[in-house]
């Protein structure tokens, strides 16, 4: 017997230059970029070496080992799941990766209700014309090359039935959505022709002008400045599509308070709330919306977990109740109500937030339904103490939260 054969280690997997593992794992990995996830080369060469750890005789840790290496995201997960199954689910699986012979990506028929990512991503490419090279993965961009209706189309879309490539598009469409906020009368004056107080010094400099004789008195009115707005943001899982987008609108429209001609520009406060409370507002100051959404999204901790919007109200009012500006703020609740905390606390707090800010305006994604009604605990203690609600689940209806907001500070 030959001793030296039997101490060298033997691969479960064969010989992966000339098999065709990495590169089913390859086209596995460009499926997941279809669908969003983010997957580079080196997350596709930890792939191979995590399979040659757990071997292919369980899918299930397969699975495992894959989505370890390959999902750096919580919102990923499941669509990394589906992708998986959808991908691998032959019943020999274990076989045919042992003999290596697995092809690219057997048999489509998509699973009943998939995510429209994973669907795009399992979609098969477009035929190129005859002569024609095949085109490589590329972002899809949004040109003037779009048809009319395609555009309508995609203002009309719920945010969470939108493709990956849709997404996207839709996510710079939201970015041009303007915000002009009411503005309301601040502390500080400055010369006008109306007001209470006489402005002294201009009045009498221009005296000066005319050989003492006063010829106009110059008052000091109050300035005008956006209305303080304070964004308390859902991050469960139920809002993993709203979520991004939202921030996204709210940090460009904002931004461009200065540029629309105001005096001042809105740095809104921002919290996201899942399980627990979490300040986004130096976010914010990000003059990029990009990098904003990045640093976001390394602070918030609980992001696709539950909802206890009582306790984060809580702990806003133990912690940050100095940033409600008396009772002129306008506050903007994004979420669907689905609260799994006591119904008593949020009815508790809510009605101390009440007590100190303007209006309390409830944007819910759940109103897209025609016939919804807040039967959940959490949604009918919101709708009882909010001012107002409106849908927010498609570019539309972000573009008529202006004029929704404006009605509601005439009440």
């Amino acid at each position: 017997m030959n001793t030296a054969a039997h101490s060298r280690p033997v691969s479960q997997l064969g010989d992966a230059r000339s098999g065709k593992l990495a590169g089913n794992l390859s086209a596995f990995g460009r499926t997941l970029r279809r669908a969003g996830v983010r997957v580079d080369a080196s997350r596709i060469a930890l792939a191979q070496q995590a399979v040659q750890w757990v071997g292919v005789a369980r899918k299930h840790d397969l699975g495992a080992a894959l989505e370890a290496v390959l999902v750096s995201r919580e919102q990923d997960r499941a669509v990394f799941r589906e992708l998986f199954d959808a991908f691998f689910r032959d019943p020999d699986l274990a076989k045919k990766l042992l003999a290596q012979m697995l092809p690219t990506a057997e048999g489509r028929a998509a699973p009943p209700r998939q995510r429209p990512r994973v669907r795009e991503a399992l979609a098969p490419p477009k035929a190129a014309r005859p002569g024609e090279p095949p085109k490589p993965d590329q972002e899809v961009d949004l040109d003037a090359a779009m048809t009319a209706s395609a555009l309508a189309r995609l203002k009309t879309a719920d945010f969470n039935q939108l493709t990956a490539s849709e997404y996207t598009l839709v996510e710079r469409l939201v970015r041009d959505i303007p915000l002009p906020l009411p503005t309301v009368a601040a502390r500080r004056t400055r010369a006008g022709g109306r007001g209470a107080r006489v402005h002294w010094g201009r009045t009498l400099r221009q005296a000066a002008q005319t050989g003492g004789d006063v010829m106009a008195i110059t008052r000091l009115q109050r300035r005008r400045q956006p209305l303080p707005l304070l964004v308390l943001m859902d991050v469960s899982g139920s809002m993993e599509r709203y979520t991004r987008l939202l921030l996204a609108f709210l940090h460009a429209a904002t931004a461009r308070a200065l540029v629309a001609g105001q005096r001042q520009s809105i740095r809104p406060d921002v919290f996201a709330f899942g399980t627990r409370l979490t300040d986004l507002s130096a976010s914010f100051r990000q003059a990029d919306t990009d990098a904003m959404l990045v640093e976001a999204g390394a602070h918030i901790q609980d992001y696709a977990g539950g909802t206890r919007l009582g306790e984060s109200l809580a702990s806003l009012h133990r912690h940050h109740a100095r940033r409600l500006v008396g009772r002129r703020t306008l506050v903007l609740i994004v979420s669907d109500g689905l609260d799994t905390g006591e119904p008593e606390l949020l009815a508790q707090e809510l009605a101390w937030l009440r007590r100190h800010t303007r209006r309390i305006l409830w944007l819910n994604p759940l109103l897209r339904f025609d016939g919804y009604q807040p039967l959940a605990r959490g949604a009918a203690v919101l709708h009882q103490a909010c001012d107002g609600t409106l849908a927010v689940h498609n570019v539309t209806k972000l573009n008529e939260l202006a004029s929704a907001i404006a009605v509601l500070m005439k009440k």
